[in-house]
């Protein structure tokens, strides 16, 4: 029973270092775009909001292997 909570939080925390890693990159780099050209923003905005959704997928796919452990 130790082992499988052992798992479950591994695979959860392991899961979303990546995606927290890369949604901080993407919000680094659409507010640095937007800070060199203010009147991009609009065309950076639904280019970042895409990876930032792709992102999170990732985390979700960690919580559903974690919740799939017995």
């Amino acid at each position: 029973m130790e082992n499988v909570m052992l798992a479950k939080a591994l695979a959860i925390g392991i899961g979303a270092i990546g995606p927290g890693l890369g949604i901080g990159f993407i919000g680094a780099k659409a507010v640095e775009a937007i800070g060199r050209n203010p009147e991009a923003s609009g065309k950076v905005l639904v280019p970042m909001l895409l990876a930032c959704a792709f992102a999170e997928a990732i985390a979700i796919y960690a919580l559903v292997i974690a919740f799939s452990i017995k």
